[in-house]
């Protein structure tokens, strides 16, 4: 069985259009037009990634997220009206790994889509390969910090914390990188592989969601810094 892709949108043409694009490429394509509909086939078919539209009757995709996110963390794309921006600030709030405004390309999709699943395969990839928990760089530990990337955990002060599969790609690649600086479209680049000079809203958003689980005050970040007019980088002080 192939790559398994489930949308949902209560507009009819938007999952005709989606699924042509989407099983062009190879993917398998499940589709919902509401949100329990959405979570019946989440469950059912175990999607290796979810774009999930916001504003539903019923269950509405922030409703969707939250219930998805409590058990699994599955990559989601998420559809917002043109202009909406606290319905995108709210999705990415919520986990969504990225965002499209309507209307919206289809090509755009499948280059986002394809994106998400090469990274996340590119990551298992790495971790399968280091097998053994005594390779270096199998750990990295920093003061108060631990970040397992093989089993991909993650624990602050003695206390695991759970991020999502972006979270983790972002704060995996700033502590393998200390004190190097990057501007929010590399970030974009990098974890979501997405060369886009633009909207940065999704970087900024997930940067300020792994704050408020790393940080005693996130106001006043210990690790992940902002290096004003560039981007960001992860203070490596005092590396074990």
């Amino acid at each position: 069985m192939g790559t398994i892709v489930l949308v949902v949108d209560d507009e009819p043409n938007i999952i005709d259009v989606c699924t042509v694009y989407l099983q062009r490429e190879g993917y398998q394509v499940i589709a919902a037009m509401n949100g329990e509909e959405a979570i019946r086939q989440w469950r059912q078919h175990n999607p290796q990634l979810i774009v999930l539209d916001l504003m539903m009757p019923g269950k509405n995709g922030w409703q969707v997220c939250e219930e998805i996110r409590n058990e699994r963390d599955v990559p989601i794309i998420m559809l917002t009206a043109l202009g909406d921006e606290m319905d995108r600030l709210m999705g990415l709030t919520m986990g969504a790994d990225d965002y499209l405004t309507k209307p919206f390309s289809p090509r755009e999709l499948v280059l986002r889509v394809k994106g998400i699943l090469r990274r996340l395969q590119r990551t298992q990839t790495e971790a399968m390969v280091n097998t053994e928990a005594a390779l270096p760089g199998h750990i990295l530990r920093y003061p108060g910090l631990e970040i397992n990337v093989l089993h991909r955990s993650v624990r602050v002060i003695d206390k695991d914390i759970e991020l999502t599969v972006k979270e983790f790609e972002l704060l995996h690649l700033f502590a393998a990188h200390p004190d190097q600086v990057f501007s929010r479209n590399q970030l974009l680049s990098k974890v979501w592989d997405i060369d886009y000079y633009g909207d940065t809203t999704t970087v900024t958003v997930h940067i300020r969601r792994l704050r408020e689980k790393l940080e005693p005050n996130p106001s006043e970040p210990r690790y992940i810094k902002t290096v004003w007019g560039i981007g960001y980088k992860f203070e490596g002080r005092e590396r074990s």
